[in-house]
């Protein structure tokens, strides 16, 4: 896997080089057009530019996409079956260090991996995701995503983007000036132009510059992308052991036409599927996308008949795009072992859940991870309390009645009212020192809604097997049943 890794690493820093020659010939353009003999000037700025921007993203990057992202890190109470199948998934990928996790507030599905290397590494998915896919879809994102960390795919792409980044800022910033100042320079500059000076041609090369680097800049970025992409699926099958979670995720994520609003061209291609491909709710077409076609990834994982090894993927690649077609280095397929497919975790082919069930999840997680409040009025308007909310009393916008709000002292009837969940006994335990522990019986099993006695809303998951949940703002403990 090493020098499978290293063989990628080669092909990408050889586009990444021809990124930087771009970027290199821009800067000597627009500062030649600046002032003559200015060439080299403008490429010590280009290059100090896109340094800064790297030291900013080397250092700040992780915390600036997760911010971006609107990413909240969740625990494994909050969530243990994404825990467990992240955990899962980094036993299988050998990685000495567990990633942070976390939850986006999006009801688009997607996913994202980043972090400047391995041992500091983040793994964030959406709550749109958490709600539509059973565990060997989980298992196959989060496997691919944790494919980008163990392959070194997430530094680089990050440095690519902040390169692109660099070009663009050049070039809009020239455009911009050239402008506002381009006809008082031609008048002044006239003898020079009249005298063949080489002005005019240095101008029209600076202009060709500004228009055609920020292209080649994307393209050479896309190609980075769309390599990593179809290694990243590969090794995927690999650790999972299953192709066809993968790609039934793939399925089931393409399927959705709802924008992700916390995306840009820049984090884009670290997603599994290209959020930007999304406009006025119909997605476009993949020719232009950071990613290979979906429809194409998910049939090569299909095809992979022989097995869940890289020589496997390899095979079915060759199928799909041509005999002469290779994703995988030599050097992977000599290493390659024989895999066998595993059978799924989940043996029925129809989906259980319906629409209105994810919904119902999607809501459910919103809620436990922006930590609201559900009351219900005696009209049967459920209003929706935000965890900062300091009155004592809330007036329903639809019967005008007057709500109390249990800061402190919600009911568990309440609770098991808003969340539709079971029912709560309201019997006490002492143990140890006399500590006060509520009962709280499942009804199903679905996400249920206990609330402490502090007020604190605690989500149960579908995945949830302890005997207890301990509240994050009081530490009292809640028995399950």
């Amino acid at each position: 896997m090493w020098e499978l890794i290293r063989a990628n690493k080669r092909k990408s820093i050889i586009l990444f080089i021809f990124m930087a020659c771009v970027l290199v010939s821009l800067g000597f353009f627009v500062g030649e057009y600046y002032a003559p003999g200015g060439g080299l000037t403008g490429i010590v700025i280009a290059i100090a530019l896109w340094l800064f921007l790297s030291i900013l993203g080397y250092y700040g990057g992780e915390s600036i996409i997760l911010m971006s992202a609107r990413a909240t890190k969740v625990t494994k109470e909050m969530h243990p079956q994404l825990y467990n199948v992240v955990e899962e998934m980094k036993i299988a990928a050998n990685l000495k260090a567990m990633p942070k996790i976390y939850i986006i507030d999006e009801v688009a599905p997607n996913a994202f991996a980043t972090g400047r290397k391995p041992e500091e590494s983040s793994i964030a998915v959406t709550a749109g995701l958490l709600s539509r896919l059973n565990r060997d879809e989980l298992q196959g994102v989060i496997a691919h995503e944790m494919s980008h960390i163990l392959n070194r795919d997430v530094l680089f792409v990050t440095f690519a983007g902040i390169m692109m980044g660099s070009i663009v800022l050049i070039s809009d910033f020239f455009i911009r000036t050239f402008w506002f100042t381009g006809s008082s320079r031609r008048y002044r500059g006239g003898k020079s132009l009249k005298g063949g000076g080489g002005a005019l041609p240095i101008m029209v090369i600076a202009l060709v510059m500004t228009v055609l680097s920020p292209i080649v800049a994307q393209l050479l970025y896309y190609a980075i992308s769309r390599k990593r992409e179809y290694l990243a699926d590969a090794s995927a099958a690999r650790l999972t052991r299953y192709p066809e979670g993968l790609a039934s995720a793939l399925e089931e994520i393409s399927d959705n036409n709802i924008e992700l609003s916390s995306a840009n061209k820049i984090t884009a291609p670290m997603f599994i599927i290209n959020p930007m491909d999304i406009k006025g709710g119909v997605r476009l077409s993949d020719l232009s996308s950071t990613h290979p076609p979906i429809s194409e990834r998910i049939t090569i994982l299909r095809k992979m008949a022989g097995g869940a090894d890289l020589a496997a993927y390899q095979s079915a690649f060759s199928k799909v795009k041509g005999k002469r077609s290779t994703v995988i280095p030599a050097s992977g397929l000599r290493t390659s072992s024989n895999i066998p497919i595993r059978e799924p975790l989940e043996k029925k082919k129809k989906r259980d859940r319906t629409k209105k069930h994810q919904q119902r999840d999607l809501g459910d997680l919103m809620r436990a991870l922006n930590q609201y409040l559900f009351l219900v009025c005696i009209c049967g308007l459920r209003i929706k309390v935000p965890p900062g909310f300091k009155k004592s009393q809330i007036t329903c916008p639809k019967c005008s009645r007057k709500i109390d709000v249990p800061l402190g002292e919600l009911t568990a009837a309440t609770a098991a009212m808003a969340a539709g969940a079971g029912s709560v006994d309201q019997r006490t335990v002492n143990i140890g020192e006399r500590e006060e522990i509520q009962v709280y019986k499942r009804k199903g099993d679905g996400w249920e809604t206990v609330t402490c006695k502090c007020g604190m809303p605690l989500q149960l998951s579908p995945a949830f097997r302890g005997a207890h949940v301990t509240c994050r703002r009081c530490n009292r403990r809640t028995l399950i049943r």
